[in-house]
């Protein structure tokens, strides 16, 4: 399949260049490297002469006013950074890195009733895709389909946790699911997301596994959401169905992570109520001719974005620099893909297309974790990089 070409067509929101949409960019030059960018109607600006980086930006008093009143420097136009993004990057030029820096990725899961049933199978399974099909209907029999109108938490949901321990169902999935504790996890190490055009890892050794799409909010040390962008937590069914102890090995793995295209920051035109009603639709297309569509929406979600916030920072828990909130998804794929019961399971060139109307598409291809592009731009590079091009020398990067 050739390669995928971003364009404004395919990535931008609905409304294109309305909204105030930030994230990164490689930034070529005598000094080259990573920058804080804007997206404005006459192209892409480099901000990295008032904000380091993007953590620095959302660090802000009010980074949607820093982002207006920053003049910035011209890199080229939106469709150039789009056209030099992906596999084939050209270095000499810029392009589009994921939305992320310093902030630490986290998040949330069996935020939805759905997804959370699918847990429950993978764990009753074992982690065997062929078993699924069996142990979804005698899952789905004792519990239901539709757990939605319970609320986390709530004293019915202590109820239905009472009457499921005496039939021998209860999971811990749907502890994190209906209890009053949220599944909170760190998804990836700082730095170590890819964006949109880049490939996303699969750990060769897993033979049941599928996206998540996912909207993710980006959160200042203060707790404070400033705008989202969207994600895809690949997850690894079978790692994390033999063992939820294996979480760490079912969901970080080299370019298991991807972020974009960009922060839409909250403005005039788009806030968290919006954020609330959104729907993501997800979309792969394989080699082999197959095609999975899905969509999930958050008005389906069990535990309000702000609950969710506020379950991962407090008293308890500091992210000096800000974090990513991966919200969680409905979407966990059922379809079957080759013989009859056997699911769905990711191929290695799967196109993903992950989209919500007001925050664009992201786009990978699906490779795995051992074939994917190495992780080597870590903190220490970042630190360098920015000390060479006199980006932090003498100051605080807050």
């Amino acid at each position: 399949m050739p390669t995928l070409k971003l364009t404004r067509e395919n990535t931008l929101p609905i409304d294109g260049l309305q909204g105030t949409l930030i994230g990164r960019a490689w930034v070529p030059g005598e000094t080259a490297g990573p920058s804080p960018v804007v997206l404005r109607a006459d192209g892409v600006f480099d901000l990295s002469q008032d904000f380091a980086t993007l953590s620095d930006l959302l660090e802000s008093a009010s980074p949607l006013e820093a982002v207006r009143s920053a003049r910035g420097r011209y890199i080229g136009s939106v469709e150039e950074l789009l056209a030099n993004t992906g596999a084939e990057s050209d270095p000499a030029r810029a392009f589009l890195l994921p939305p992320a820096d310093l902030q630490v990725i986290k998040a949330a899961g069996v935020t939805f009733a759905s997804s959370m049933i699918e847990r429950v199978i993978e764990e009753q399974a074992g982690g065997d895709a062929a078993k699924a099909e069996s142990v979804r209907s005698l899952v789905t029999a004792a519990i239901g389909d539709n757990l939605r109108s319970i609320k986390p938490g709530s004293t019915e949901a202590a109820r239905l946790k009472g009457v499921l321990i005496e039939q021998g169902l209860w999971s811990q999935y749907l502890e994190v699911g209906i209890g009053p504790d949220a599944e909170i996890f760190t998804k990836a190490p700082v730095l170590a997301s890819v964006g949109s055009g880049s490939e996303i890892g699969i750990h060769p050794k897993s033979k049941w596994n599928n996206p998540e799409p996912e909207i993710v909010l980006a959160v200042n040390s203060r707790g404070q959401v400033h705008g989202a962008t969207l994600g895809n937590d690949v997850n690894l069914r079978d790692f994390e169905g033999r063992s939820a102890l294996l979480l760490s090995k079912a969901k970080d793995n080299n370019a298991s992570c991807a972020i974009g295209p960009f922060i839409r920051l909250f403005d005039e035109g788009f806030s968290l109520d919006d954020v609330r009603r959104c729907v993501v639709d997800l979309d792969v297309v394989g080699d082999d001719g197959f095609i999975l569509r899905g969509t999930s929406s958050m008005e389906q979600i069990s535990r309000d974005p702000l609950e969710l916030v506020a379950q991962t920072v407090g008293s308890d828990h500091q992210y000096p620099d800000g974090f990513m909130l991966f919200l969680g998804t409905l979407f966990a794929p059922t379809q079957d893909r080759e013989e009859p019961g056997s699911g769905f399971t990711h191929k290695q060139g799967d196109s993903v297309s992950i989209g919500s109307p007001l925050l664009g598409v992201l786009h990978n291809r699906v490779t795995t974790s051992n074939e994917a592009t190495p992780w080597t731009f870590g903190l220490r590079a970042l630190m360098g990089n920015l000390a060479v091009r006199g980006l932090v020398a003498g100051k605080s990067l807050h």
